[in-house]
């Protein structure tokens, strides 16, 4: 089910040219209607249900419409962002609630750096046959393709 705006609570972040449901959705669905300065789904039929734009939404203003075993009875899926962790509250069909508490980052944003300490690419490297996570010695214990004649 597509994700759907409350128009009551969307601020559309504040009149700024881009909204953060516009910045996260990944099929690029959100856009803000200018003249009531409010995100909407322009194609709720493409929709997949991914609830980046749920979590990233300050507003608490978006919801993805759930399924016809969830809905009917009353449950609900809703994600709160904290700074450092979302909050998922499940409200099962038969009442029961349940909350789970997963972090955003497990690591300081910027301290990741995936190619520290590989070589640069360049024309030297074209002729290598080894991966650059492999060195030299592992690659002797590996099969080559005379291996198999």
């Amino acid at each position: 089910m597509p994700s759907f705006v409350n128009p009551e609570k969307c601020d559309g972040c504040k009149g700024g040219e881009k909204t953060a449901c516009m910045y996260i959705c990944p099929n690029d669905l959100m856009v803000l209607n200018p003249d009531e300065m409010k995100a909407y789904n322009q194609e709720p039929d493409q929709c997949w249900e991914c609830y980046s734009c749920v979590k990233i939404c300050p507003q608490g203003a978006i919801e993805v419409r759930h399924y016809a075993d969830l809905a009917p009875m009353g449950g609900y899926v809703q994600p709160m962002r904290g700074t450092d962790s979302i909050m998922w509250t499940v409200k099962f069909r038969n009442g029961n609630v349940k909350r789970f508490k997963f972090p955003i980052r497990t690591t300081p944003e910027g301290s990741i750096k995936p190619y520290d300490g590989k070589p640069s690419p360049g024309a030297d490297q074209l002729g290598n046959g080894l991966l650059f996570t492999e060195s030299a010695d592992n690659a002797k214990a590996t099969a080559t393709p005379s291996d198999f004649d």
